[in-house]
């Protein structure tokens, strides 16, 4: 999923048209258990960088803040569709201390879920969807967090897969890449972040690693390659560039043959299976018996799995949603196991980890966690 505010159902031509400078107030939502992103909120960057075009004054807040910044526009951007919450509380506090000012809504919640954003707020607010072209191409305002030290970009939208569980077809249902991606590297940062949702589907994947490389940068390709594309030829690619982690994904058993070819390949040129994470999706169409199928093929390869609990795509609370092939017990034994026996909620091919659940001959013995001994050993 992106998390950069993408509207597209306002003008921003008419927005700069404006006689006079505007005062633009960017707002992220106050970060906490409820609103947790590691990453800036890269839209409002963006939308900072195009009114600093224009010449008006901007300022970027996180949460609720009055301090004597008037705006006429209030942008506000929002995350995953189960933190709701927070965005409900910063779009109600701003339109009550503002009530002259345009707020705008934007951002993967407000995208997804826009009758249940109106529900509360009508016509007070201007709901903004999908991916803004003018924008996107622009480079982020990094200058207002200096402390940040990545470049986030996207050298594609969209995605050529129809994963039902996925957000991605309607957040950016048209497959479009771009064929350069220097202009988006802010000077002084240490690393590149690539938040394209299928990279390897781009014809320009080779020139964008080729930039990449040059930089010498280290580089994330956050949201995993598609194994079903990574050929030779890209293996080679990915073994120039300073890159600590490769991410893939085993999303359902249909993909095993292509990944374990995938693994195998990367593995032949001396990327090492403690390099490679594989997200390892649950709670969606699968049962526990065929997630703990996938997993233990994860641990066989000597791989390190990532297990991602799907969430749905409605409002709702974070793990509120529970598959009909699966119960709130077996989640729960899953999440407790990832706490306790993982490393950073992954599980690494160490060898206590593997004889425990390799040899389990259930679900449930596989994740039923007993005594402080088995744990400790499983270290």
């Amino acid at each position: 999923m992106t998390s950069s505010l993408a509207p597209s159902t306002f003008d921003t031509h008419e927005i700069g048209n404006q006689a006079h400078p505007l005062r633009v107030l960017l707002v992220e939502p106050q970060r906490s258990h409820k609103y947790h992103t590691a990453y800036p909120p890269l839209g409002l960057l963006k939308l900072a960088a195009h009114h600093q075009q224009r010449g008006d004054s901007i300022k970027l807040v996180s949460g609720t803040s009055a301090d004597g910044f008037d705006p006429n526009v209030i942008y506000i951007t929002s995350l995953f569709t189960y933190a709701w919450e927070p965005v409900h509380e910063v779009v109600r506090f701003y339109g009550n201390e503002y009530k002259k000012a345009r707020v705008i809504v934007g951002g993967i919640y407000a995208s997804l879920c826009q009758d249940h954003l109106r529900e509360s707020f009508g016509d007070r607010i201007e709901i903004c969807e999908g991916v803004i072209p003018e924008l996107d191409d622009l480079l982020p305002a990094y200058w207002l967090i200096p402390q940040w030290k990545s470049s986030i970009l996207f050298s594609s939208r969209g995605c050529i897969r129809q994963c039902l569980f996925c957000s991605v077809p309607q957040l950016e249902p048209k497959f479009e890449a771009r064929e350069s991606i220097k202009h988006l590297i802010y000077p002084g940062h240490k690393k590149v972040i690539l938040w394209d949702n299928n990279i390897l589907a781009s014809p320009y994947w080779e020139n964008i690693f080729a930039e990449v490389e040059q930089t010498g940068l280290e580089v994330d390709f956050n949201q995993g390659l598609d194994a079903r594309l990574l050929t030779e030829e890209v293996a080679l690619s990915l073994k120039r560039l300073k890159i600590p982690i490769i991410r893939l994904a085993y999303d359902s058993m249909g993909i095993k043959e292509p990944l374990k070819q995938a693994i195998d390949l990367l593995n032949s040129l001396g990327i090492r299976g403690r390099k490679i994470v594989v997200y390892c999706l649950y709670n969606y169409l699968d049962t526990p018996e065929d997630f703990l199928e996938r997993l233990r093929a994860l641990l066989n390869w000597g791989v390190v799995s990532y297990p991602m609990r799907y969430q749905a795509l409605e409002p709702g609370p974070k793990d509120g949603y529970i598959s009909p092939n699966w119960t709130k017990e077996q989640l729960e034994m899953v999440a407790k196991a990832r706490r306790v026996i993982g490393y950073g909620g992954a599980f690494p091919p160490y060898e206590g980890l593997k004889r425990k659940i390799l040899g389990a001959r259930t679900f449930e013995e596989a994740f039923q966690l007993r005594t402080r001994h088995i744990l400790s050993s499983l270290k």
